[in-house]
């Protein structure tokens, strides 16, 4: 039987990413207050888990959006940069048990992709970091696709992979990037998503080492509803 090409988000869903996330943002927002381009207020983490997953543009609409276009552009290169220097410098961590998820999926003989809101210096880095060409065969960034969202790039990537898709994630870009391609969706409640977000999933993980036994119960649905 076919296998289906998992296409995977990558944070909240393998990158536990609000690790390094959230030291770069405190820094930059330490930045903002002190060149008088906002004023100090208390951010929670779990605000700021809610803007991961989010490409640097939406988050930064969501947050200040009155804030002047350049300064939104300077403000997501310095998160940006300070998050790749922490994985270059090995901060960075997946979920525990993520390797080896992956690792049996593989062996199983099923094709797996990234999709993920996030720059080209931030992909580069995490793929580098993490050896991740012995599980994924590519890693669709959205910056390489004008920041579009991704329910446009999942059209890429299909002109890249054959359907059947299982798409994974944490956010409801990553449902609507699976209603976009037609495909099943399963999502991560472990993830960043807030409450509803995952509303309409076909499966739901509490946990990363779960995927693979949902993943097969979702490729056997798919099997049996074919015959």
């Amino acid at each position: 039987m076919e296998k289906p090409v998992l296409v995977f988000d990558y944070d909240g869903t393998i990158h536990n990413t609000i690790l390094i996330y959230e030291k770069a943002f405190r820094r930059c927002y330490a930045w903002l207050v002190e060149e008088g381009y906002t004023k100090e207020q208390q951010i929670s983490r779990e605000r700021i888990a809610g803007w991961l997953g989010m490409n640097s543009r939406d988050m930064w609409n969501t947050f200040l959006p009155r804030l002047p276009e350049r300064v939104k552009e300077a403000a997501g290169a310095r998160i940006g940069r300070a998050m790749v220097e922490q994985i270059r410098g090995h901060q960075a961590r997946w979920y525990p048990g993520a390797e080896e998820m992956l690792d049996q999926l593989k062996a199983e003989g099923y094709p797996m992709v990234i999709l993920s809101n996030c720059k080209i210096a931030y992909r580069q880095a995490n793929w580098l970091e993490f050896a991740m060409e012995q599980w994924f065969s590519a890693f669709f960034d959205c910056e390489s696709f004008g920041f579009r969202p991704k329910t446009e790039i999942i059209r890429e990537v299909q002109k890249e992979f054959a359907l059947p898709f299982i798409v994974i994630g944490d956010r409801r870009s990553d449902l609507d990037c699976a209603l976009a391609c037609k495909s099943p969706f399963i999502g991560c409640r472990y993830g960043f998503g807030e409450e509803g977000e995952l509303e309409g999933a076909d499966l739901i993980a509490d946990s990363v080492t779960e995927l693979p036994e949902l993943i097969h119960r979702q490729s056997s649905a798919r099997a049996a509803h074919r015959q």
